[in-house]
């Protein structure tokens, strides 16, 4: 069994920062791409940030130059560092994992989401 466990999150004032972790356990082999989603009231879920084994990034343009995704491949984990916070941050952030397991099943894994609110 392989989960994902977020933390971080809170409520912050516009302008401010917040970090949000996570953390893959579990009968794992590897994990390529992680990344965080985020789904605010009565929107669909979005790619947030993403980032491969190898360290490349991605970022949806709201975000771009305010967040920063980063991972440590031997502790399985993945942080979105976010600054400069605005109210249209508000929303729920999943952490995603692609794993391969010990077994060689491929995986696509979610954490439970943790609430980001942002007060203007």
């Amino acid at each position: 069994q392989v989960t994902l466990v977020e933390s971080g999150g809170g409520l912050v004032q516009a302008g401010g920062s917040l970090r949000l972790s996570c953390a893959a356990s579990g009968s794992i082999f590897s994990i390529n791409t992680m990344g965080w989603y985020r789904q605010a009231p009565g929107q669909q879920r979005e790619l947030v940030a993403g980032v491969t084994s190898g360290g490349s990034t991605n970022y949806v343009d709201s975000v771009k130059g305010r967040f920063t995704i980063s991972r440590d491949n031997a502790k399985n984990t993945v942080v979105l560092q976010m600054s400069s916070l605005k109210p249209e941050d508000t929303a729920v952030y999943y952490c995603n994992a692609e794993v391969v397991t010990r077994g060689y099943y491929r995986m696509a894994l979610w954490g439970k989401g943790t609430l980001v609110t942002v007060s203007s």
